[in-house]
């Protein structure tokens, strides 16, 4: 069967029954393509859409430009590791971590949950995003997620309630997306999905 140039496919490498590590994932050759270890399984993701990446740099624009004026943490996009567990290391599109989390920071990673993660997408990782990626950044700490979907113009955000993440809430193209993480943050959602 022949794939279409236009319809990247996603990409599952299982080695074997042992799960992998970041000292697994620190082997991996730099080949342009997005890798990530999940539960320790090894993901490869094709490069991101034009669209994706317009939102994306959309986003990570109006937060950076609220970080320099309300100094209360730092914003960094993907390719930046994020090392969850032992099992699970991430490359979240964007992520914000505040100045309470910043000693998890390294010259070369996060080390630990960042306070917020951001995840657009795309559709070769729309089912990973949605379910993988949503569970263990539950189970490991983060507080908030948002699930930007550039399809339906609009983003599923989940909350932390307790040890959970509450069900989540809707904010759709036509309104203003906020998070008590950055409480004067106001980001006009049709200025993202433009």
């Amino acid at each position: 069967m022949v794939q279409s140039v236009l319809q990247p496919r996603q990409v599952v490498t299982k080695h074997s029954s042992a799960k992998l590590t970041y000292d697994d994932f620190a082997q991996i050759p730099n080949d342009g393509l997005l890798h990530e270890i999940i539960d320790g399984e090894h993901y490869v993701t094709p490069a991101p859409s034009k669209r994706h990446q317009r939102i994306l740099l959309r986003l990570s624009v109006l937060i950076e430009n609220h970080l320099q004026q309300h100094r209360v943490g730092e914003v960094f996009f993907a390719p930046f590791d994020v090392l969850l567990s032992q099992f699970d290391i991430l490359e979240p599109d964007l992520l914000f971590i505040s100045q309470a989390r910043s000693a998890l920071l390294t010259e070369k990673n996060l080390q630990g949950a960042p306070d917020l993660v951001v995840e657009v997408l795309s559709p070769s990782t729309a089912s990973r995003d949605k379910r993988l990626k949503r569970d263990v950044h539950e189970r490991t700490g983060v507080d908030e997620y948002w699930v930007v979907d550039p399809d339906r113009d609009v983003v599923d955000v989940y909350r932390r309630s307790g040890a959970v993440f509450a069900d989540p809430v809707q904010v759709g193209r036509e309104q203003t997306l906020t998070t008590p993480l950055l409480p004067t943050l106001e980001i006009p959602l049709a200025k993202v999905f433009e």
